[in-house]
């Protein structure tokens, strides 16, 4: 075809292809699904931030008092608050820095004063931004409101709203607070070096050797994730702590600290990491191997120019993951932490301990930046990651050796004994009638409607959210993964929703849960209605885990050719139709995948809804928590156990569903 532009011609309109049905549904699905990601998320972290730069102080000179005598005579004499408190400096300045409810007692400026007196009292606001209260009260006008004694006491002073960065001067003024950040990275630090160390030579194990029960090992290894990151710290507390068990090995060190954090961080992060780098050492080259065989080249020397080197990605990013984990857990230091402050406790003890919701969401947005900039990393670095398999390739297959067998099977074996230990250790103290002087065994400790935490109502209540959790997020998490993948062209918008979906890996739960606090407990915010229900523990909990959901969906589909799609165009099948009937059986091991993933990490999840339930919605983890807190200890390891076995059983469930329906709805893959 002869171009117009060489004939000198005008060039035609760019015609632009018109939008069919099925795009439109598409593209409207993918709206849908990114608006609850922009109001489960994006909002809620926008209101966090605003908190975080409100600040709330007492301006004395805004109050104006006038006190008569025995007699109830005024002389007109008036003095500002300023002034009293000069005359009487009762309150420092520090002291009129407050958080939003914070009230000001202005009885200690009177040093005479007595409820009973005949003295008469009166008060007013010099500008409208003044605020004080009597009793329940509010009082905004510049009049003068008189008050007897016995009304008088009840005065209190509100503090004025201000935009600044008052709070964030505040936190890093105050010692004990800025050292929680030093701790924080400190202990997330060493945990990250330790766990990835021991989970890099365990999955070297089961992948560069052959060792005997590698099913079982990797069945261990998979242990921890069962169950919430409270449990390791309650088995620490009886095998270490003041009435523990082994308490002699540390050699006179306290278990309730750093070294309690670290120990209970390996434990629960081990899985991940080991599934990361397991990954990595899976896909290799035997070339390579060949090669430095053929050169002579020492074990040792192999293995630092080749195994280290095809594994590097899948070690950056473990221990960027293991990174995130532990600096922004919050069940573990909670229960082993003692007076080792971090940053996830402080969120927990400025918003629970002192009311100060201001200062928690300004921790809250320090604790975000590691955890940012920790995946933003990991992001850039999987970015530049190259395929490690061409196909000329030849897949590794470890040839025995008897000596490097054996020492790596004592290696798998320790840290079996290490995981297992921990678990059973758990299981012996929800059994014992009173440790350490009853070690009869009993299920008094299982009776758990006479214990703090919300009894068996928070056990069910926690299957039921899972339950939910499950269904409806993997739900709305594969299908709007589909809509990303397939829809056609709208690129501006599938990039945005990428961006989006990938967000709430990088958000801890603590900050995520207190962000819904400031968003859906405002009165003004049609959304309230939620508040306190299990609505809003299932979204947060969808919301907190949608990210992983999203990576495991948006994997399966890439590996369906885009033929399908054109193949249903063309025979004029709606698109619903293809994903119901095509998509979904093909990618349904990834679906159930999703499904028990969600599952489990609702039954544990503990800082993303700490916040967030209510005395009829509270949950299995969180009575954990509070039966720790209560000092019933055993009660609390019981209902551990509880949530382990549960998930342990779940797991069952989803293999033998496996199994099963997928036999037959995956036959094809056989043939």
């Amino acid at each position: 075809m002869t171009d117009l532009s060489q004939q000198g011609l005008p060039a035609g309109p760019v015609i632009k292809g018109k939008l069919s049905r099925d795009d439109i549904i598409m593209r409207g699905g993918m709206i849908v699904i990114a608006l609850y990601l922009i109001v489960s998320m994006v909002m809620p972290l926008y209101a966090m931030l605003s908190k975080s730069f409100s600040t709330y102080h007492v301006d004395l000179s805004q109050y104006e008092f006038q006190q008569s005598d025995k007699d109830g005579v005024f002389d007109g004499t008036s003095l500002s608050g300023a002034q009293l408190n000069s005359q009487i400096p009762v309150y420092a300045p520090k002291d009129l820095n407050t958080g939003a409810d914070g009230r000001l007692s202005v009885t200690k400026w009177f040093p005479d004063f007595s409820f009973r007196s005949p003295v008469k009292y009166r008060l007013r606001n010099v500008s409208p931004n003044g605020r004080f209260l009597v009793s329940s009260t509010l009082y905004t006008g510049t009049d003068w409101v008189e008050l007897d004694s016995n009304k008088f006491r009840r005065v209190q002073l509100r503090p004025i709203k201000t935009t600044g960065l008052g709070n964030f001067v505040n936190y890093f003024s105050t010692p004990a607070l800025f050292q929680s950040i030093k701790n924080s990275l400190w202990i997330s630090v060493v945990s990250t070096v330790i766990t990835v160390t021991l989970a890099f030579w365990f999955a070297y194990a089961l992948n560069r050797s052959c060792i005997r029960y590698k099913g079982l090992f990797r069945l261990v290894a998979m242990a921890p994730i069962l169950v919430p990151s409270l449990l390791p710290g309650i088995a620490l507390v009886y095998l270490f702590g003041n009435q523990g068990m082994i308490k002699e090995l540390l050699f006179g060190a306290s278990i309730y600290g750093p070294i309690g954090i670290i120990i209970g961080s390996v434990f629960f992060t081990f899985p991940h990491a080991f599934l990361i780098i397991s990954t990595a050492l899976a896909i290799s080259d035997a070339r390579l191997y060949e090669a430095a065989t053929s050169l002579r080249t020492s074990s040792w020397r192999t293995f630092w120019t080749v195994t280290i080197p095809g594994a590097r990605y899948g070690l950056i990013s473990a221990a960027f993951v293991v990174f995130n984990l532990v600096i922004t857990d919050f069940g573990l230091p909670k229960v082993i932490g003692g007076q080792f402050n971090v940053l996830a406790v402080d969120i927990y003890k400025q918003v629970i301990g002192q009311q100060n919701f201001e200062m928690g969401a300004v921790v809250s947005v320090v604790l975000v930046i590691p955890a940012i900039l920790a995946f933003a990393i990991d992001r850039f670095v999987q970015s530049k990651q190259v395929a490690l398999l061409s196909a000329r390739s030849v897949p590794f297959q470890p040839q025995p050796d008897e000596k490097r067998d054996r020492a790596l099977f004592a290696y798998c074996s320790l840290v079996a004994v290490f995981i297992i230990g921990l678990l059973a250790v758990c299981q012996f103290a929800a059994l014992v009638k009173f440790w350490p002087y009853d070690l009869s065994l009993s299920l008094t400790n299982y009776q758990f409607d006479k214990m703090d935490g919300g009894g068996w109502g928070s056990y069910f209540n926690s299957i039921q959210m899972a339950l939910i959790v499950a269904v409806i997020g993997t739900g709305v998490v594969f299908f709007g993964a589909y809509l990303v993948e397939k829809s056609n062209g709208f690129k501006i918008g599938r990039g945005l929703f990428q961006m989006v979906a990938m967000l709430p890996m990088a958000i801890p739960g603590m900050v995520l849960g207190l962000a819904y606090i400031f968003f859906f407990n405002n009165p003004a915010n049609p959304l309230n209605m939620l508040y306190g229900t299990m609505a809003i523990l299932v979204i947060c909990t969808v919301t907190h885990f949608y990210t992983v959901s999203h990576l495991t969906a948006v994997t399966a589909l890439k590996q369906m050719d885009r033929e399908f799609e054109s193949v249903s165009a063309s025979l004029k099948q709606p698109t619903m139709k293809l994903f119901s009937r095509v998509t979904v059986p093909v990618c349904l091991p990834s679906v159930l995948d999703i499904s028990i993933y969600l599952f489990v990490n609702a039954m544990t999840t503990v800082s993303a809804v700490v916040f967030l339930y209510s005395p009829k919605t509270t949950l299995a983890s969180i009575a954990v928590l509070n039966m720790d807190d209560a000092g019933d200890i055993a009660p609390a390891a019981a209902m551990g156990m509880m949530i382990f076995y549960t998930n342990a059983a779940a797991r069952i469930i989803h293999l033998v569903i496996s199994k099963g329906v997928l036999t037959r709805t995956q036959a094809w893959r056989f043939r």
